[in-house]
Protein backbone atom coordinates (compact mmCIF):
# COMPACT_ATOMS: atom_id res chain seq x y z
CA UNK A 1 0.00 0.00 0.00
CA UNK A 2 2.44 2.46 0.79
CA UNK A 3 4.13 2.21 -2.53
CA UNK A 4 0.81 3.44 -4.26
CA UNK A 5 -0.30 5.67 -1.73
CA UNK A 6 3.18 7.85 -2.62
CA UNK A 7 3.48 7.57 -5.43
CA UNK A 8 0.42 9.65 -6.37
CA UNK A 9 0.72 12.61 -4.73
CA UNK A 10 4.73 12.08 -6.06
CA UNK A 11 3.57 12.05 -9.58
CA UNK A 12 0.61 14.66 -9.28
CA UNK A 13 2.04 16.97 -7.11
CA UNK A 14 4.70 18.36 -8.83
CA UNK A 15 2.47 18.48 -12.17
CA UNK A 16 0.80 21.28 -9.49
CA UNK A 17 3.83 23.35 -9.48
CA UNK A 18 3.88 22.10 -5.59
CA UNK A 19 6.77 22.32 -3.23
CA UNK A 20 7.91 19.82 -1.58
CA UNK A 21 6.41 21.26 1.81
CA UNK A 22 2.85 21.25 -0.48
CA UNK A 23 3.66 18.15 -1.49
CA UNK A 24 4.72 16.63 2.00
CA UNK A 25 0.63 18.31 3.09
CA UNK A 26 -0.30 16.14 0.10
CA UNK A 27 1.12 12.79 0.80
CA UNK A 28 -0.05 13.45 4.64
CA UNK A 29 -3.77 14.05 3.44
CA UNK A 30 -3.52 11.34 1.65
CA UNK A 31 -2.87 8.83 4.75
CA UNK A 32 -5.46 10.67 6.51
CA UNK A 33 -7.94 10.10 3.55
CA UNK A 34 -7.19 6.05 3.58
CA UNK A 35 -7.15 5.66 7.31
CA UNK A 36 -11.02 7.42 7.21
CA UNK A 37 -12.51 5.81 4.38
CA UNK A 38 -10.62 2.26 5.46
CA UNK A 39 -12.24 3.11 9.30
CA UNK A 40 -15.73 3.40 7.32
CA UNK A 41 -15.83 0.65 5.18
CA UNK A 42 -14.38 -1.96 7.80
CA UNK A 43 -17.02 -0.63 10.15
CA UNK A 44 -20.11 0.26 8.70
CA UNK A 45 -19.78 -0.99 4.36
CA UNK A 46 -18.74 -4.48 3.42
CA UNK A 47 -17.50 -4.86 6.79
CA UNK A 48 -14.77 -7.00 5.19
CA UNK A 49 -10.34 -6.52 6.36
CA UNK A 50 -10.02 -4.15 3.14
CA UNK A 51 -7.67 -1.12 3.46
CA UNK A 52 -8.64 2.02 1.44
CA UNK A 53 -6.17 3.94 -0.60
CA UNK A 54 -5.94 6.15 -3.68
CA UNK A 55 -6.43 4.53 -6.99
CA UNK A 56 -4.68 4.81 -10.04
CA UNK A 57 -8.11 4.53 -12.01
CA UNK A 58 -8.16 7.94 -11.43
CA UNK A 59 -5.28 9.54 -12.80
CA UNK A 60 -6.06 10.30 -15.89
CA UNK A 61 -8.77 12.24 -15.37
CA UNK A 62 -6.74 14.17 -13.02
CA UNK A 63 -3.94 14.77 -15.27
CA UNK A 64 -6.54 15.88 -17.84
CA UNK A 65 -8.13 18.15 -14.91
CA UNK A 66 -4.80 19.43 -14.09
CA UNK A 67 -3.52 20.65 -17.48
CA UNK A 68 -6.61 22.04 -18.31
CA UNK A 69 -5.81 24.36 -14.35
CA UNK A 70 -1.73 24.57 -15.21
CA UNK A 71 -1.06 25.10 -18.56
CA UNK A 72 2.67 24.04 -19.74
CA UNK A 73 4.78 27.04 -19.35
CA UNK A 74 2.21 29.17 -17.30
CA UNK A 75 3.36 30.21 -14.15
CA UNK A 76 1.41 32.86 -13.15
CA UNK A 77 -1.06 29.86 -11.71
CA UNK A 78 -0.85 29.53 -8.39
CA UNK A 79 0.57 25.74 -6.98
CA UNK A 80 -2.31 23.24 -6.58
CA UNK A 81 -4.74 25.73 -8.20
CA UNK A 82 -6.28 22.18 -9.43
CA UNK A 83 -7.14 20.97 -6.16
CA UNK A 84 -10.55 22.09 -5.17
CA UNK A 85 -11.91 21.19 -8.81
CA UNK A 86 -10.00 17.63 -8.19
CA UNK A 87 -11.98 17.77 -4.71
CA UNK A 88 -15.43 19.24 -6.21
CA UNK A 89 -15.40 16.57 -9.49
CA UNK A 90 -14.14 13.50 -6.83
CA UNK A 91 -17.47 14.41 -4.57
CA UNK A 92 -19.83 14.55 -7.06
CA UNK A 93 -18.40 11.35 -8.73
CA UNK A 94 -18.80 10.00 -4.77
CA UNK A 95 -22.46 10.68 -4.84
CA UNK A 96 -23.07 8.46 -7.98
CA UNK A 97 -21.40 5.61 -5.97
CA UNK A 98 -23.52 5.85 -3.31
CA UNK A 99 -26.59 5.75 -5.53
CA UNK A 100 -25.06 3.04 -7.22
CA UNK A 101 -23.89 0.83 -4.02
CA UNK A 102 -27.12 1.78 -2.44
CA UNK A 103 -29.50 1.18 -4.51
CA UNK A 104 -28.39 -2.41 -6.02
CA UNK A 105 -27.62 -1.28 -8.99
CA UNK A 106 -23.98 -3.06 -9.02
CA UNK A 107 -25.66 -6.51 -10.44
CA UNK A 108 -26.36 -4.73 -13.79
CA UNK A 109 -23.47 -2.68 -13.99
CA UNK A 110 -21.54 -5.80 -13.60
CA UNK A 111 -23.61 -7.55 -16.54
CA UNK A 112 -22.97 -4.79 -19.28
CA UNK A 113 -19.40 -4.64 -18.41
CA UNK A 114 -17.48 -7.46 -19.71
CA UNK A 115 -13.51 -8.61 -20.10
CA UNK A 116 -13.75 -7.26 -23.54
CA UNK A 117 -14.82 -4.29 -22.17
CA UNK A 118 -12.74 -3.53 -18.96
CA UNK A 119 -9.67 -5.09 -20.53
CA UNK A 120 -8.80 -2.35 -22.75
CA UNK A 121 -9.98 0.17 -20.40
CA UNK A 122 -7.59 -1.13 -17.53
CA UNK A 123 -4.58 -1.19 -20.13
CA UNK A 124 -5.39 2.44 -21.09
CA UNK A 125 -4.92 3.33 -17.46
CA UNK A 126 -1.18 2.02 -17.35
CA UNK A 127 -0.48 3.00 -21.08
CA UNK A 128 -1.87 6.64 -20.26
CA UNK A 129 1.18 7.41 -17.76
CA UNK A 130 3.76 6.73 -20.00
CA UNK A 131 4.94 9.73 -19.84
CA UNK A 132 5.63 9.66 -15.97
CA UNK A 133 8.05 6.95 -16.85
CA UNK A 134 11.53 7.29 -18.72
CA UNK A 135 11.07 10.95 -18.32
CA UNK A 136 11.31 11.21 -14.80
CA UNK A 137 13.60 7.90 -14.28
CA UNK A 138 16.66 9.62 -16.66
CA UNK A 139 16.50 12.64 -14.47
CA UNK A 140 19.87 9.73 -12.86
CA UNK A 141 19.23 6.82 -14.59
CA UNK A 142 21.50 4.50 -12.30
CA UNK A 143 19.47 5.28 -9.39
CA UNK A 144 16.35 4.44 -11.54
CA UNK A 145 17.65 1.18 -12.35
CA UNK A 146 18.64 0.19 -8.85
CA UNK A 147 14.86 0.39 -7.85
CA UNK A 148 13.65 -1.26 -10.65
CA UNK A 149 15.88 -4.14 -10.12
CA UNK A 150 15.30 -3.99 -6.17
CA UNK A 151 11.45 -3.98 -6.67
CA UNK A 152 11.72 -6.75 -9.35
CA UNK A 153 14.40 -8.72 -7.25
CA UNK A 154 12.61 -8.60 -3.70
CA UNK A 155 9.01 -8.75 -5.57
CA UNK A 156 10.05 -12.28 -7.87
CA UNK A 157 12.93 -13.92 -6.35
CA UNK A 158 13.70 -13.15 -3.21
CA UNK A 159 9.87 -13.09 -2.02
CA UNK A 160 9.80 -17.39 -2.87
CA UNK A 161 11.75 -17.70 0.19
CA UNK A 162 10.83 -15.09 2.86
CA UNK A 163 7.88 -13.84 3.92
CA UNK A 164 9.00 -10.50 4.82
CA UNK A 165 9.65 -9.80 1.10
CA UNK A 166 6.41 -11.10 0.07
CA UNK A 167 4.40 -8.34 2.67
CA UNK A 168 6.64 -5.30 1.84
CA UNK A 169 8.53 -5.51 -1.48
CA UNK A 170 7.55 -2.16 -2.62
CA UNK A 171 8.69 -0.52 0.71
CA UNK A 172 11.92 -2.21 1.23
CA UNK A 173 12.95 -1.58 -2.28
CA UNK A 174 12.02 2.48 -1.43
CA UNK A 175 13.77 2.02 1.40
CA UNK A 176 16.95 0.54 -0.21
CA UNK A 177 17.21 2.78 -3.05
CA UNK A 178 16.69 5.98 -0.53
CA UNK A 179 19.70 4.39 1.31
CA UNK A 180 22.16 4.55 -1.44
CA UNK A 181 20.98 7.64 -2.30
CA UNK A 182 21.89 8.85 1.48
CA UNK A 183 24.76 7.27 1.29
CA UNK A 184 26.17 8.66 -2.00
CA UNK A 185 24.87 12.11 -0.62
CA UNK A 186 26.85 11.49 2.85
CA UNK A 187 30.19 10.69 1.01
CA UNK A 188 29.95 13.86 -1.52
CA UNK A 189 29.06 12.21 -4.60
CA UNK A 190 25.76 13.64 -4.97
CA UNK A 191 25.53 17.61 -4.50
CA UNK A 192 22.79 20.33 -3.34
CA UNK A 193 21.41 20.17 -6.70
CA UNK A 194 21.71 16.76 -7.28
CA UNK A 195 18.54 14.90 -7.86
CA UNK A 196 18.93 11.86 -6.49
CA UNK A 197 19.98 13.73 -3.35
CA UNK A 198 17.23 13.77 -0.74
CA UNK A 199 15.47 16.84 0.56
CA UNK A 200 15.04 16.77 4.11
CA UNK A 201 13.91 20.25 4.15
CA UNK A 202 10.37 19.94 3.92
CA UNK A 203 11.08 17.56 6.84
CA UNK A 204 12.86 20.27 9.13
CA UNK A 205 10.42 22.59 7.98
CA UNK A 206 6.60 20.38 8.86
CA UNK A 207 4.73 20.70 11.91
CA UNK A 208 5.02 17.73 14.19
CA UNK A 209 1.18 17.53 14.32
CA UNK A 210 -0.81 18.88 11.34
CA UNK A 211 -3.89 20.88 12.79
CA UNK A 212 -3.67 23.53 10.80
CA UNK A 213 -4.70 22.26 6.62
CA UNK A 214 -7.15 19.15 7.71
CA UNK A 215 -9.86 20.43 6.59
CA UNK A 216 -10.16 21.40 2.70
CA UNK A 217 -6.21 22.17 2.66
CA UNK A 218 -6.64 23.66 -0.91
CA UNK A 219 -9.60 25.55 -0.46
CA UNK A 220 -13.70 24.90 -1.09
CA UNK A 221 -14.38 22.49 -3.69
CA UNK A 222 -14.78 23.93 -7.45
CA UNK A 223 -17.02 22.34 -10.17
CA UNK A 224 -17.00 21.87 -13.43
CA UNK A 225 -18.99 19.68 -15.42
CA UNK A 226 -16.62 18.05 -18.15
CA UNK A 227 -13.76 17.44 -15.16
CA UNK A 228 -16.83 15.90 -13.45
CA UNK A 229 -17.40 13.60 -16.63
CA UNK A 230 -14.29 12.90 -16.82
CA UNK A 231 -13.88 11.54 -13.03
CA UNK A 232 -17.14 9.49 -13.82
CA UNK A 233 -14.68 6.89 -15.57
CA UNK A 234 -12.63 6.10 -12.85
CA UNK A 235 -15.35 5.70 -10.77
CA UNK A 236 -16.67 2.86 -13.23
CA UNK A 237 -13.47 1.00 -12.90
CA UNK A 238 -13.20 1.86 -9.34
CA UNK A 239 -16.27 -0.21 -8.90
CA UNK A 240 -15.36 -2.63 -10.91
CA UNK A 241 -11.99 -3.24 -8.84
CA UNK A 242 -13.89 -3.12 -5.48
CA UNK A 243 -16.72 -5.82 -6.52
CA UNK A 244 -13.44 -7.90 -7.35
CA UNK A 245 -12.15 -7.22 -4.18
CA UNK A 246 -14.81 -8.23 -2.12
CA UNK A 247 -15.00 -11.76 -3.64
CA UNK A 248 -10.97 -12.19 -3.48
CA UNK A 249 -11.05 -10.88 0.47
CA UNK A 250 -14.10 -13.34 1.39
CA UNK A 251 -12.70 -16.21 -0.13
CA UNK A 252 -9.44 -15.73 0.48
CA UNK A 253 -10.82 -15.90 4.45
CA UNK A 254 -12.64 -18.96 4.17
CA UNK A 255 -16.24 -16.98 4.25
CA UNK A 256 -17.52 -18.16 0.82
CA UNK A 257 -18.95 -14.73 -1.60
CA UNK A 258 -19.80 -11.65 -0.22
CA UNK A 259 -23.54 -11.42 -0.39
CA UNK A 260 -25.27 -8.61 -2.44
CA UNK A 261 -26.49 -6.70 0.64
CA UNK A 262 -22.79 -6.91 1.57
CA UNK A 263 -21.43 -5.40 -1.78
CA UNK A 264 -24.38 -3.04 -2.06
CA UNK A 265 -22.81 -1.45 1.08
CA UNK A 266 -19.49 -1.79 0.09
CA UNK A 267 -19.85 0.42 -3.29
CA UNK A 268 -21.96 2.82 -0.98
CA UNK A 269 -19.43 3.26 1.73
CA UNK A 270 -16.75 3.25 -0.71
CA UNK A 271 -18.75 6.70 -1.80
CA UNK A 272 -19.11 8.10 1.39
CA UNK A 273 -15.13 7.60 1.78
CA UNK A 274 -14.60 8.94 -1.47
CA UNK A 275 -17.00 12.53 -0.33
CA UNK A 276 -14.48 13.12 2.69
CA UNK A 277 -11.07 12.57 0.50
CA UNK A 278 -12.65 16.03 -0.75
CA UNK A 279 -13.07 17.24 2.29
CA UNK A 280 -9.77 16.09 3.51
CA UNK A 281 -7.97 17.07 0.50
CA UNK A 282 -7.01 13.78 -0.46
CA UNK A 283 -7.43 12.03 -3.59
CA UNK A 284 -11.00 9.59 -4.32
CA UNK A 285 -10.16 6.35 -2.43
CA UNK A 286 -10.93 2.67 -3.38
CA UNK A 287 -10.37 -0.91 -1.99
CA UNK A 288 -7.07 -2.00 -2.21
CA UNK A 289 -6.15 -5.94 -3.32
CA UNK A 290 -2.33 -5.34 -2.30
CA UNK A 291 -3.80 -5.97 1.23
CA UNK A 292 -6.40 -8.78 0.44
CA UNK A 293 -3.23 -10.11 -0.59
CA UNK A 294 -1.91 -10.33 2.37
CA UNK A 295 -4.71 -12.09 3.99
CA UNK A 296 -3.38 -15.32 2.17
CA UNK A 297 0.23 -14.66 3.52
CA UNK A 298 -0.83 -13.71 6.57
CA UNK A 299 -3.93 -16.16 7.40
CA UNK A 300 -5.10 -12.89 9.46
CA UNK A 301 -8.58 -12.69 7.98
CA UNK A 302 -9.70 -9.73 11.40
CA UNK A 303 -11.48 -6.56 10.22
CA UNK A 304 -10.48 -5.90 13.83
CA UNK A 305 -6.88 -5.63 12.79
CA UNK A 306 -7.72 -3.34 9.27
CA UNK A 307 -9.21 -1.12 11.76
CA UNK A 308 -6.35 -0.64 13.91
CA UNK A 309 -4.42 -0.05 10.80
CA UNK A 310 -7.06 2.40 9.89
CA UNK A 311 -6.29 4.22 13.25
CA UNK A 312 -2.83 4.25 12.45
CA UNK A 313 -3.22 5.50 8.94
CA UNK A 314 -5.02 8.77 10.58
CA UNK A 315 -1.98 9.13 12.84
CA UNK A 316 0.18 9.08 10.20
CA UNK A 317 -1.98 11.60 8.35
CA UNK A 318 -2.17 14.00 11.23
CA UNK A 319 1.80 13.72 11.74
CA UNK A 320 3.20 16.36 9.58
CA UNK A 321 6.57 14.72 9.38
CA UNK A 322 5.96 12.04 7.89
CA UNK A 323 4.74 12.88 4.88
CA UNK A 324 7.31 15.64 4.57
CA UNK A 325 10.00 12.53 4.90
CA UNK A 326 7.68 10.38 2.50
CA UNK A 327 8.16 13.63 0.14
CA UNK A 328 11.89 13.50 0.74
CA UNK A 329 12.30 10.48 -1.58
CA UNK A 330 14.51 11.67 -4.58
CA UNK A 331 13.16 12.17 -7.88
CA UNK A 332 15.21 8.75 -9.90
CA UNK A 333 13.50 6.62 -7.21
CA UNK A 334 10.09 7.90 -7.95
CA UNK A 335 10.98 7.33 -11.61
CA UNK A 336 11.42 4.24 -11.03
CA UNK A 337 9.03 3.06 -9.18
CA UNK A 338 6.64 3.97 -12.18
CA UNK A 339 8.16 2.13 -14.66
CA UNK A 340 7.89 -0.85 -12.73
CA UNK A 341 4.17 -0.55 -11.82
CA UNK A 342 2.65 0.88 -14.75
CA UNK A 343 4.05 -0.92 -17.15
CA UNK A 344 1.92 -4.39 -15.07
CA UNK A 345 -1.23 -2.53 -15.10
CA UNK A 346 -1.32 -2.29 -18.39
CA UNK A 347 -0.68 -6.13 -18.39
CA UNK A 348 -3.00 -6.56 -15.94
CA UNK A 349 -5.64 -5.03 -18.42
CA UNK A 350 -4.52 -7.84 -21.16
CA UNK A 351 -4.96 -10.86 -18.58
CA UNK A 352 -8.47 -9.15 -17.92
CA UNK A 353 -8.93 -9.27 -21.78
CA UNK A 354 -7.60 -12.98 -21.90
CA UNK A 355 -10.63 -13.89 -19.72
CA UNK A 356 -12.36 -13.57 -22.94
CA UNK A 357 -12.51 -15.53 -26.34
CA UNK A 358 -9.63 -14.37 -27.83
CA UNK A 359 -10.29 -16.81 -30.98
CA UNK A 360 -13.74 -14.84 -31.28
CA UNK A 361 -13.37 -12.14 -34.30
CA UNK A 362 -16.27 -10.46 -33.06
CA UNK A 363 -14.15 -9.67 -29.37
CA UNK A 364 -10.77 -8.94 -30.78
CA UNK A 365 -12.88 -6.01 -32.96
CA UNK A 366 -14.74 -4.44 -30.13
CA UNK A 367 -11.63 -4.57 -27.53
CA UNK A 368 -8.79 -3.64 -30.17
CA UNK A 369 -11.32 -0.71 -31.48
CA UNK A 370 -12.15 0.46 -28.01
CA UNK A 371 -8.26 0.24 -27.11
CA UNK A 372 -7.30 2.06 -30.46
CA UNK A 373 -9.45 4.59 -29.95
CA UNK A 374 -8.94 5.27 -26.40
CA UNK A 375 -5.12 6.34 -27.27
CA UNK A 376 -6.11 8.13 -31.08
CA UNK A 377 -9.13 9.76 -29.94
CA UNK A 378 -7.36 11.69 -26.69
CA UNK A 379 -4.21 12.23 -28.60
CA UNK A 380 -6.37 13.91 -31.22
CA UNK A 381 -8.11 16.03 -28.36
CA UNK A 382 -4.50 17.02 -26.82
CA UNK A 383 -3.66 18.65 -30.51
CA UNK A 384 -6.12 20.61 -31.79
CA UNK A 385 -9.38 18.84 -30.49
CA UNK A 386 -10.40 21.00 -28.16
CA UNK A 387 -10.72 24.11 -30.37
CA UNK A 388 -12.40 22.20 -32.72
CA UNK A 389 -15.09 21.06 -29.95
CA UNK A 390 -15.63 24.39 -29.06
CA UNK A 391 -15.89 25.92 -32.65
CA UNK A 392 -18.47 23.30 -33.06
CA UNK A 393 -21.07 22.67 -29.84
CA UNK A 394 -21.76 25.20 -27.18
CA UNK A 395 -19.73 26.15 -24.26
CA UNK A 396 -21.28 23.36 -22.17
CA UNK A 397 -21.57 20.39 -24.39
CA UNK A 398 -17.75 21.38 -25.50
CA UNK A 399 -16.37 21.13 -21.95
CA UNK A 400 -18.32 17.82 -21.40
CA UNK A 401 -17.21 16.31 -25.11
CA UNK A 402 -13.48 17.55 -24.53
CA UNK A 403 -13.17 16.09 -21.05
CA UNK A 404 -14.11 13.11 -22.39
CA UNK A 405 -11.85 13.39 -25.44
CA UNK A 406 -8.76 13.97 -23.10
CA UNK A 407 -9.33 11.00 -21.12
CA UNK A 408 -8.52 7.65 -23.26
CA UNK A 409 -10.46 5.53 -20.63
CA UNK A 410 -13.46 7.31 -20.79
CA UNK A 411 -13.62 6.93 -24.56
CA UNK A 412 -12.81 3.50 -24.53
CA UNK A 413 -15.81 2.65 -22.34
CA UNK A 414 -18.57 4.34 -23.95
CA UNK A 415 -16.99 2.60 -27.25
CA UNK A 416 -16.62 -0.59 -25.77
CA UNK A 417 -19.88 -0.98 -23.61
CA UNK A 418 -21.81 0.48 -26.74
CA UNK A 419 -20.28 -2.13 -29.13
CA UNK A 420 -20.32 -5.01 -26.80
CA UNK A 421 -23.89 -4.36 -25.97
CA UNK A 422 -25.05 -4.16 -29.68
CA UNK A 423 -23.36 -7.10 -31.66
CA UNK A 424 -24.34 -10.50 -30.76
CA UNK A 425 -22.18 -12.78 -28.06
CA UNK A 426 -22.54 -15.12 -25.83
CA UNK A 427 -22.05 -14.68 -22.02
CA UNK A 428 -19.52 -17.60 -22.60
CA UNK A 429 -17.82 -15.54 -25.71
CA UNK A 430 -17.74 -12.36 -23.49
CA UNK A 431 -16.01 -14.35 -20.62
CA UNK A 432 -19.00 -13.15 -17.82
CA UNK A 433 -19.43 -16.68 -16.85
CA UNK A 434 -15.88 -16.70 -16.08
CA UNK A 435 -15.67 -13.27 -14.04
CA UNK A 436 -18.93 -14.24 -12.51
CA UNK A 437 -16.42 -16.24 -10.00
CA UNK A 438 -12.99 -14.58 -10.48
CA UNK A 439 -11.63 -11.10 -9.49
CA UNK A 440 -12.00 -8.93 -12.05
CA UNK A 441 -9.17 -6.94 -10.30
CA UNK A 442 -7.45 -3.68 -11.65
CA UNK A 443 -4.29 -5.03 -9.52
CA UNK A 444 -3.45 -8.61 -10.12
CA UNK A 445 -2.04 -11.10 -7.70
CA UNK A 446 0.94 -9.46 -10.00
CA UNK A 447 0.48 -6.58 -8.69
CA UNK A 448 0.08 -7.31 -4.99
CA UNK A 449 3.89 -8.50 -5.19
CA UNK A 450 4.89 -5.82 -6.83
CA UNK A 451 3.39 -2.55 -4.86
CA UNK A 452 1.40 -4.50 -2.40
CA UNK A 453 3.02 -3.44 1.37
CA UNK A 454 0.74 -3.37 4.15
Amino acid sequence: MFGSTVAVPLMLGPAMGMNTSQIAVLISSVMLCSGVATLIQSTFGSRLPIIQGVSFSFLAAFFMIIAAIHPEGDETVAAGAAMPYIAGAVMIGAVLEMIVGFSGAMGYIRKVLSPVVVGPVIMLIGLALYEAGAPIASSHWPIAILTIFLIALFSFVLSRNRMIFRMFPMLLAILGSVSVCGLLTWVGVFGPEHPARPNLEAFHEAEWIRLTSVVFPWGLPKFDMGFIVAVMAGYLASMIESFGDYHACKQMAGAGDPTAKEISRGIGCEGIGCALTGVFGGFSSTSYSENVGLIGLTKVGSRFVVQIGAVILILLGLFGKFGALAAAIPTPVVGGLYCAMFGLISAVGIRQFAKADLSSDRNLFVGGFALFMGISVQHYFKNGGVEAAQATFPGGVSDVISAIGQTGMAVAAILGIALDNFIPGTKAERGIEEVDREDCNLDSEKLVSVSGDA
